[in-house]
């Protein structure tokens, strides 16, 4: 199947005639929907292989349904509904204990005996790289070491899926991310109609600007990425205000200015360049 070349900035082009083989590894169910849907919903359009793994169930999830395991089989089955929408060939869940969050955040103290945040961290890798080697992958998406805002099922998946990479020998590696500073930008505004709102929570929250590599243009994929958010159903309602449940509430033309981009770090290019598709040769020199 012909695969388009991607162009960097410098005056190459990276050709590409093969399909290649993408991995996003994601902390629970709905991760994959707020931080990288519409770049998987992209490289399955282009004819790419897309694979999604997930570490757990999501089974502590905040939800309608009670904690436990009727929570995560439901946030299963919302996992192969998104995964369907965005075109993925294969959905693989790891099969940890959700760690759940304490109240003020850090780790559950409730947590199951399974807990991914407990688990032998090279075994978990080990896991993980059988895929990557199984599926020859050529990338790898994880996330930044804060684990976005922070939870502790994130951060191990930086450290295992970093260690996974390595085994493996997978050749790139992103970590998803949001862009920092438009961040705080918007929360400070959104600050003066909801004074409750605690903006320093996210002022350590993903990576500032000037560290992220690949900004990836995923707006004619708002259709796919919106699925995506409407696939995981349960995560929009059992609180007062929950992110999913906001976001899915924007209007469509306001919905593809705002999440119209995702951002990743790449650790081996230079801090800050501007890459704009995640098979993107950066430029030498």
């Amino acid at each position: 199947m012909p695969v388009r070349a991607y162009p960097s900035r410098a005056n190459g082009v990276s050709p590409i005639s093969t399909v290649r083989t993408a991995v996003f590894f994601h902390a629970h169910p709905d991760d994959e929907a707020l931080l990288t849907s519409g770049t998987m919903a992209m490289l399955a359009a282009e004819g790419h292989r897309v694979v999604l793994v997930v570490a757990t169930s999501g089974e502590l999830g905040q939800a309608d349904l009670e904690p436990g395991e009727a929570l995560g089989a439901a946030r299963i089955a919302e996992l192969y509904r998104s995964a369907a929408a965005l075109g993925c060939a294969r959905v693989v869940n790891l099969g940890y204990g959700d760690s759940g969050l304490a109240p003020g955040g850090g780790v559950a103290e409730d947590r199951p005996d399974n807990a991914f945040i407990d688990a032998d961290g090279e075994e978990a890798a080990r896991r993980l790289a059988a895929i990557l080697t199984e599926e020859r992958a050529d990338l790898l998406t994880i996330y930044d070491p804060a684990g976005g805002y922070g939870h502790p099922d994130h951060v191990q998946v930086h450290r295992v899926g970093g260690r996974a990479a390595e085994i493996a020998e997978t050749p790139i590696v992103l970590e998803a991310t949001v862009n920092r500073d438009p961040l705080l930008k918007g929360l400070k505004l959104v600050r003066r109609f909801y004074p409750r709102l605690d903006v320093r929570a996210f002022e350590r929250a993903y990576s500032p600007g000037e560290t992220i590599t690949h900004r990836v243009n995923v707006r004619r994929f708002a259709r796919q990425k919106r699925a995506s958010m409407a696939a995981h159903a349960s995560q929009a309602t059992g609180a007062d205000t929950r992110t999913l449940g906001v976001m899915l509430r924007v209007p469509e033309p306001f919905y593809r200015l705002i999440f119209g981009t995702e951002w990743y770090v790449r650790r081996d290019v230079p801090s800050g360049s501007r890459l704009r598709h995640p098979f993107e040769i950066p430029p030498k020199g």
